[in-house]
C-alpha cells in the first residue's frame, strides 16, 4: 500500500511523522494527527490507514506507536466498526517468506464498506471463506480447526 502524502517529514519541532495511505482525508483528521504526532510519547511514526476519519480522543484509522507509555484514548470511540482482533494457532516459522499471496487471499474474503460488518454472518461468512486459503501455508497435515469459530469469537 503507497504513502499518498506525508506530513511533518522534515519538521524542525519534535513532531513525528504522518505517513497516510489515502488520498482521501479530512481537514479536521489531519489536524488530529498533526496533534497526536507533537506528544513527546509517539514514535518513529503515525499512519494514517485508507479507513481514516475524526474521531473523540484520537483519529479513527490511524495506527499511533508509543514509547514508554499507553494512551487509552488513542482506540477512539469507532471500536467496533468492523475491525477483528484474530488469533490464529499459525507460528512464524510456519509462514512463507513471501505473505503477499496471504494477504490477497485475507482481502478478498474480508467484506468491506459501510454496514458490511453490522451482523455477526458477515464476518462468519468472510472467515469460513478465509480458511481454506490460510490452510494452503500450513505445513502438510495440518489445518485450521474450527476456523470459522475461532475466527469469529473474536469480532
Amino acid at each position: 500500500m503507497p504513502v499518498y502524502v506525508e506530513f511533518n517529514e522534515n519538521n524542525k519541532n519534535s513532531d513525528v511523522p504522518i505517513k497516510v495511505y489515502t488520498h482521501d482525508i479530512h481537514p479536521k483528521a489531519i489536524t488530529q494527527l498533526k496533534n497526536t504526532a507533537s506528544l513527546p510519547v509517539i514514535g518513529p511514526h503515525i499512519a494514517a490507514m485508507p479507513d481514516v476519519h475524526v474521531g473523540i480522543g484520537a483519529t479513527v484509522g490511524s495506527v499511533i506507536p508509543t514509547r514508554n507509555a499507553i494512551i487509552p484514548t488513542s482506540v477512539g470511540v469507532d471500536i467496533g466498526c468492523g475491525m477483528n482482533a484474530v488469533q490464529l494457532s499459525l507460528r512464524a516459522t510456519q509462514l512463507p517468506d513471501n505473505l503477499a499471496p496471504m494477504r490477497s487471499a485475507i482481502e478478498r474474503a474480508i467484506p468491506v464498506g459501510l454496514g458490511a460488518h453490522k451482523c455477526i454472518s458477515a464476518r462468519e461468512a468472510a472467515c469460513k471463506r478465509l480458511a481454506p486459503a490460510l490452510n494452503l501455508f500450513l505445513p502438510l497435515g495440518q489445518s485450521l480447526k474450527n476456523t470459522s469459530k475461532n475466527l469469529t469469537r473474536f469480532g
